[in-house]
């Protein structure tokens, strides 16, 4: 036998089985999987995306902040547009002919064989005239979609909105393509991956004319969208609209929580702007207008972005701190030392709460001074550095100074400056108490955002922790809540310590002698403290911070009113008067509240940013 004539049968049978193979595959092509037919039969067929429905967004009693409204995109495949009458069409459209020009010169540099949009967001009324006579225009199309709509025009700033996908929008996520629509901010952005929904696609067969003659193959191929999840927010919408009415001509914020859970009960940021100028076609060109008034920067979230320095009200900070540590006492007095620091009123000699009551900033000054320079150190301004260290480590732990965990993107954390900080201002080991000593009464270097203030109050009614602020109650059918907002975040600070300067707050309020006398309600025990921002050589930014009621607090608030005047005169009546809103539902006090709907202080910001 010759060697190798084995061979030749080896490689019969592997050219057989190669043969087999592609036989194989070949009847499984055209006979068992038709895919490859469908894409043969693409200029017969059409693939139409069916966008889902975005979830909605309601407010804690279940009324609508945010619902859906149809529209059409106007598709176009650059190929099939042939025997066209351009001027029958631009009528239809109600468009020139240098738009149109425009318009598929751009879709053909795009792709001549994939679809475009050519013209977008056609609200449904106008779209039934179109429909009924597109059959004449080949390779034009309709894609349904939809545009938010919102039925009062109100909570601007914490819903967001919602626009055309970027190409950096792409690359970070292929779920979307060109000519889709995106949460850009606030909640739309927050939960964007939860309110879009899953997209489905339907194949339809066309004829030559365009016309469509049903779905192919009975839908074997098309997908049902799944419609977005919806969220139940956490903001009372009348609270929210009450607050936008009384900060009306007024820039500033508002923000209130319930301490119990941290749920942000009304976020106002002053001046705002009507939601649905943001919605559909006009969106572009209303977008510029606003965004040009830099005097009142109506696109500004001040609840989040606006950084202050916090005024008399961080002495409450500064008092929970010091008892803590152990360096002053309840009964601590000092007196009102007018020439080391300036202060107001006719109080000399003050404890503790009668400080915090009256406002003293020489009682403050000495505080401060003991926790920053404690002897630890022969070195003074080793001493300082030690002092200061411990004191912003404290200071963070009632979240200022740090990012707080809300559901609301682009949140800012402000400044509690730290040893390094003030190195880089004046050179390691030159700067001591004596230095740094505004801090001491809230101002200096220190930079919180309204929501933190806020959020101190929620702290204060809690008597030592809190919750991070958030906005979303629930999360789809299943009433999901986001793990983060139910953990407690404690200051480390002994409760026992918060009831001073509860007793002193509800003085502040209710009191003779005290700062806030304004914020005073007959039926509702409000606890709270006043701040006076300086601002030279502008007028100062008028500041609260309060909860009620004293037992079992339900709503905690923070109120800034710029260029306005000492805190009482309008933070401290607008703060009462969203309390009495939410808690009763209603507002007995119609003086007030003209006194502050009347209040115009737009005029003092020209010029200024």
């Amino acid at each position: 036998m010759k060697p190798f004539e084995d061979r030749k049968f080896v490689i019969l049978g592997i050219f057989l089985v190669i043969g087999l193979i592609f036989l194989g595959r070949l009847f499984f092509i055209q006979v068992v999987d038709d895919s490859y037919q469908l894409s043969a039969n693409n200029q017969a067929l059409r693939s139409i995306t069916q966008y889902p429905v975005r979830g909605l967004i309601y407010d804690r009693k279940g009324q609508l902040l945010v619902y859906n409204e149809a529209a059409y995109d106007l598709m176009v495949v650059p190929s099939k547009v042939n025997d066209f009458d351009t001027a029958a069409f631009c009528n239809l459209l109600q468009i020139t002919d240098s738009v149109f020009e425009t318009k598929i010169s751009k879709a053909r540099k795009y792709s001549r064989y994939r679809p475009s949009v050519f013209q977008k967001q056609i609200p449904a009324s106008d779209w039934a005239l179109i429909s009924e006579r597109l059959y004449k225009f080949n390779g034009f199309y309709g894609e349904k979609r939809t545009l938010r709509k919102y039925p009062k025009a109100t909570s601007a700033h914490i819903l967001g909105y919602i626009s055309e996908v970027g190409g950096s929008d792409i690359e970070k996520d292929n779920y979307y393509k060109s000519g889709d629509y995106i949460g850009k901010r606030g909640l739309e952005k927050e939960y964007e991956s939860v309110l879009r929904g899953v997209r489905g696609k339907k194949v339809l067969m066309v004829d030559v004319h365009n016309r469509v003659k049903g779905s192919y193959r009975s839908g074997l191929y098309d997908t049902l969208p799944i419609a977005g999840k919806n969220l139940v927010s956490s903001i009372d919408r009348d609270l929210q609209a009450y607050g936008e009415k009384l900060m009306q001509g007024k820039r500033g914020s508002i923000v209130a929580i319930e301490p119990a859970t941290g749920e942000i009960l009304a976020m106002v940021s002053a001046p705002s702007y009507d939601p649905n100028l943001l919605v559909g076609r006009p969106r572009s060109k209303n977008y510029k207008v606003l965004q040009q008034n830099d005097s009142l920067n109506p696109l500004f979230n001040r609840t989040i972005n606006a950084m202050y320095r916090p005024g008399s009200i961080f002495k409450i900070v500064q008092s929970l701190i010091a008892l803590d540590e152990g360096v002053i006492k309840e009964e601590t007095r000092f007196k009102c030392n007018r020439s080391i620091i300036g202060c107001h009123g006719s109080h000399t000699n003050d404890d503790l709460v009668g400080a915090i009551q009256h406002s003293c900033n020489p009682y403050f000054y000495q505080v401060y001074k003991r926790l920053i320079q404690r002897g630890e150190k022969s070195n003074i301004f080793k001493d300082a550095n030690l002092g200061l260290n411990r004191w912003q480590e404290r200071v963070k732990k009632f979240g200022f100074g740090v990012r707080l965990e809300t559901d609301l993107p682009g949140l800012k954390k402000g400044l509690v400056p730290d040893p390094a900080f003030y190195n880089r201002w004046y050179g390691e080991n030159r700067w001591a108490f004596s230095t740094i000593y505004s801090n001491s009464i809230g101002e200096g270097e220190l930079q919180v955002v309204p929501i933190q203030m806020a959020n101190l109050a929620a702290t204060i009614a809690n008597k030592g922790y809190y919750y991070q602020p958030h906005l979303v109650k629930s999360i789809g059918e299943d009433s999901v809540k986001r793990p983060e907002f139910t953990e407690r975040v404690d200051t480390e600070v002994d409760s026992s310590f918060f009831n001073p300067v509860i007793e002193a707050m509800y003085k502040v309020v209710n009191e003779t002698g005290g700062t806030a006398r304004r914020a005073r309600i007959d039926s509702i025990v409000v606890c709270g403290k006043t701040g006076t921002v300086q601002n030279d050589p502008w007028p100062d930014h008028s500041v609260f911070m309060a909860f009620a009621p004293m037992k079992n607090p339900k709503i905690a608030i923070a109120v800034y009113v710029e260029y306005s005047d000492f805190g009482g005169t309008w933070a401290a009546p607008i703060s009462s008067l969203m309390i009495e809103q939410y808690l009763t539902g209603e507002t007995t006090r119609p003086d007030k509240e003209k006194r502050i709907t009347d209040a115009q202080f737009l005029d003092i910001y020209e010029g200024k940013k």
